[in-house]
């Protein structure tokens, strides 16, 4: 769950995004794992959902290559692109905690690396797995 103020707007990365409302300084936390907010669920649940059920679990949630469940996030945090230049990362702490990896302007869009967590990040990048 994002932790600081957010907004969805137009993104020239894919489709919408999530954008702060604030500055953030380099190493501030961005986000961190909260349930009920943020919620977890095992690969097995995909086999038993309806199709259009499963397209949205599959665009929205990522697959941890830490813990090896689906992470469904519940607020604009699902809106976050890539970019192999992010400027949000995983806290070096090993928490569940994100953090800014550089100072972000206000209004400046959120991003981060999709293959530094989503075990299926080749299906939601293709074009990175290109030779």
């Amino acid at each position: 769950m994002l932790i600081i103020p957010t907004y969805i707007a137009q993104s020239s990365i894919h489709g919408f995004g999530v954008f702060t409302r604030v500055a953030v300084k380099s190493g501030q936390m961005v986000s961190r794992y909260m349930p009920p907010f943020d919620v977890s669920y095992p690969k097995e649940l995909m086999a038993v959902v309806q199709s259009a059920e499963r397209e949205y679990l599959l665009n929205y949630s990522y697959l941890s290559v830490f813990t090896d469940v689906y992470v469904l996030t519940g607020d604009n945090d699902r809106y976050m692109n890539h970019n192999d230049q992010p400027n949000v990362g995983m806290n070096p702490d090993g928490s569940t905690t994100n953090v800014a990896l550089r100072d972000i302007a206000a209004n400046e869009e959120l991003t981060c690396d999709y293959r530094t967590f989503d075990a299926d990040w080749q299906k939601k990048l293709p074009h990175l797995c290109k030779s």
